[in-house]
């Protein structure tokens, strides 16, 4: 018989297939685990003492297996992160080197161009010092 998740039931082993577990319920009973989408089948104590040792050994056979599983599936999401960054790293060294919306208002730098950058930033630092001074003039009046 099946019961869905949130109603209450009388006690017993109850199985969630979409989880593979199992819900014992003592006493009284109670409310079963999870919403109403959640479906659970009631078990006989029997059948129970029959399956319980059965899933116990299988469990001890295959818990190898699983820790391979997921090693396998740490190395492949590794590896997928690795090729993602070189691909990365490869398209950006094989990019243009022309970008868009960067503005070279002095030109590009060229051998002696040095000269042009420093006169540039001579008149950008005597700019500032005329600002200042007119701010400093206007804090005193």
């Amino acid at each position: 018989m099946a019961s869905k998740g949130g109603t209450r039931v009388k006690a017993g082993f109850y199985w969630r297939r979409s989880q593979w577990e199992i819900v014992p319920l003592s006493g009284a009973g109670g409310v079963l685990p999870g919403g109403p989408e959640e479906t659970y089948h009631r078990i006989p104590v029997l059948v129970m003492l029959a399956v319980a040792p059965i899933m116990g050994a299988l469990f001890v056979v295959f818990l190898p297996f699983i820790g391979f599983a997921m090693m396998l599936q740490y190395l492949a999401q590794s590896a997928v992160q690795a090729t993602r960054h070189a691909a990365g790293e490869v398209a950006a060294t094989l990019g243009p080197s022309w970008r868009p919306g960067e503005a070279f208002f002095f030109g590009r730098h060229k051998k002696g161009g040095k000269k042009h950058e420093k006169s540039a930033d001579a008149k950008v630092e005597q700019k500032l010092d005329e600002i200042e001074k007119e701010i400093e003039s206007k804090k005193q009046a």
